[in-house]
């Protein structure tokens, strides 16, 4: 609308990190969230390829590279990574091979602003690849750990639009969940899920 304030404000946090195996239909089979997200990072690349005639530009175009994602957090459980990464458990054991077959997930996480408004991030189909081990000893302070877990992203229909889509983004005012209840449905193909909205120690 003409005249209308844009938001120029910077996101200062991040929160709500969900995913879901997708299954037919592309519905997620369950929500799942994953506490204590520290940083995130999707990469959208994308580049300008020139043809040439005359010896000038005779046509642009953009080519899109891969969506990839890394995730970093205070700790991702192990119950997590056997749903996000296909790893198989037998007595109490969990392992990783080879032949691991990680499943198609969504993943939808929050921006979240000083004005208490947020920028919710949806991705519709990807899969992750197991991350690195990492150890330290202990020394004369104590210092905790993260955990970074990489994924890559791939168009999906996505009902609504008329392409497929690998990035949807969603933003609401403070006390507004509106677009980001539409962008659940959207990506997981099931509603928000409330009860795990309650805060720590609720």
């Amino acid at each position: 609308m003409a005249g209308e304030e844009k938001n120029y404000r910077a996101s200062t946090g991040v929160e709500e990190f969900y995913y879901g195996p997708i299954g037919a239909n592309n519905v997620a089979t369950a929500i799942e969230r994953v506490k204590f997200l520290q940083n995130i990072n999707v990469e959208m690349p994308q580049e300008i390829v020139r043809a040439y005639g005359d010896n000038t530009t005779a046509e642009m175009a953009v080519t899109s590279g891969n969506v990839s994602v890394t995730s970093d957090f205070h700790k991702v459980p192990i119950e997590d990574k056997q749903k996000l990464l296909g790893w198989e458990t037998v007595e109490g054991l969990t392992a990783a091979g080879s032949n691991d077959n990680p499943p198609y997930v969504a993943v939808i996480f929050a921006k979240t602003f000083e004005d208490g408004s947020r920028e919710y991030v949806g991705l519709p189909k990807g899969m992750f690849t197991r991350p690195n081990i990492n150890g330290a000893t202990k020394g004369e302070t104590t210092t905790f750990s993260t955990e970074q877990i990489v994924a890559q992203f791939m168009d999906r229909k996505v009902d609504g639009f008329s392409d497929e889509k690998s990035v949807i983004f969603a933003q609401d005012a403070k006390g507004e969940t509106t677009n980001r209840d539409a962008l659940f449905l959207k990506v997981f193909g099931l509603p928000y899920p409330t009860e795990a909205a309650a805060p720590e120690g609720a």
